[in-house]
């Protein structure tokens, strides 16, 4: 009943925006564009989402300090991302992490921190490629608070992991001393607290940063190609900053509370940021479904592969994390 009410919601904003995308779309329109798209260009989008795929695994085995082995880094991802596709709360992150610390020994603990950031640092991708776009965009100036206030945010909590990675031995002594006041804090420390704390460590090796935020970038580069040829494949037109408002837009969906996967939330925000270009918004929901489909393509693929080689099914691991999560608490 409690994740009932959690989920609730995410669940009435999802089918809000399904309700009001229907409204406004022409489903005659809509599937002319669809049997009309540049199917060449299509193809070239699939294979690069198997790409990105494939570049996000390596952002993420450089955070791990290339400890895991990459297949193991890669289906764990993967299997990840696949979860998120139909489970709620985003257990895919925490899927992962328990995936992986099975396959490859290190302490769950350990690998909850390189998600953080890895996340953290998308969102300023995410809010920086928005501001880029924003000059271009008539009537979406005045979403640029939107980017600056994320991008605050995300300095901020970079800052505050790397103060606490370079001094975590002062944050276990504040750690222990607070738990001593409140009890209850204890659930949180001991070894799980000292591996998360190890996991930080990354921040404060340049070398080691600089080498993920190169993977990082180059795997939003394949991303931003990726996109624009299926906004292309439906819109000829379509000029590359429409990419960056688009990708920026889907990335801000994708973040706010909805049904599993951001259904519904990644189609509103793509088929209005494409809407506000064209001015066709149901040629933009077909790019947007195209889109989506391509997510749980290589999600679907790689990840089903993953859990076929340990012989695990969606609900087989979704029933670990559970047991899991309950055992942490």
């Amino acid at each position: 009943m409690k994740d009932v009410k959690r989920l609730l919601p995410g669940a009435l904003i999802s089918i809000g925006l399904i309700a009001a995308i229907l409204y406004f779309v022409d489903f005659r329109t809509m599937w002319n564009a669809i049997r009309t798209a540049n199917y060449s260009l299509l193809a070239g989008s699939a294979a690069l989402s198997f790409l990105w795929m494939l570049g996000r695994a390596k952002v993420w085995q450089t955070l791990l300090r290339d400890k895991p082995k990459y297949i193991d880094v890669l289906f764990a991802a993967s299997e990840g991302y696949l979860l998120n596709s139909f489970l709620p709360f985003r257990l895919g992150e925490i899927g992962r992490a328990f995936l992986l610390s099975r396959k490859s020994g290190m302490l769950f603990g350990e690998i909850i921190p390189t998600i953080v950031i890895e996340r953290i640092v998308d969102l300023a991708f995410s809010a920086a490629i928005l501001l880029a776009a924003l000059p271009f965009v008539v009537g979406a100036q005045g979403s640029g608070n939107i980017g600056y206030i994320v991008g605050g945010i995300v300095i901020f909590g970079l800052a505050m992991m790397y103060v606490l990675a370079r001094n975590n031995k002062w944050a276990l002594d504040l750690f222990h001393k607070l738990s001593v006041r409140w009890p209850s804090l204890q659930k949180f420390g001991g070894s799980f607290l000292e591996s998360f704390f190890q996991g930080l460590g990354v921040l404060t090796d340049g070398w080691l940063f600089l080498r993920f935020l190169f993977w990082m970038t180059l795997d939003w580069a394949i991303a931003l190609v990726a996109y624009y040829l299926i906004i292309l494949a439906f819109f000829p037109q379509a000029q590359p900053v429409w990419t960056l408002f688009v990708l920026g837009a889907a990335a801000f969906g994708g973040a706010i509370p909805a049904l599993p996967g951001g259904v519904g939330t990644v189609e509103g925000a793509v088929s209005a940021a494409l809407a506000l270009f064209t001015g066709d918004q149901s040629t933009a929901l077909a790019a947007a479904l195209t889109m989506r489909l391509y997510n749980y393509l290589n999600s679907g693929i790689l990840g089903g592969i993953g859990l076929m080689r340990e012989g695990q099914t969606l609900s087989g691991v979704y029933q670990q994390i559970l047991n899991f999560r309950k055992k942490e608490e």
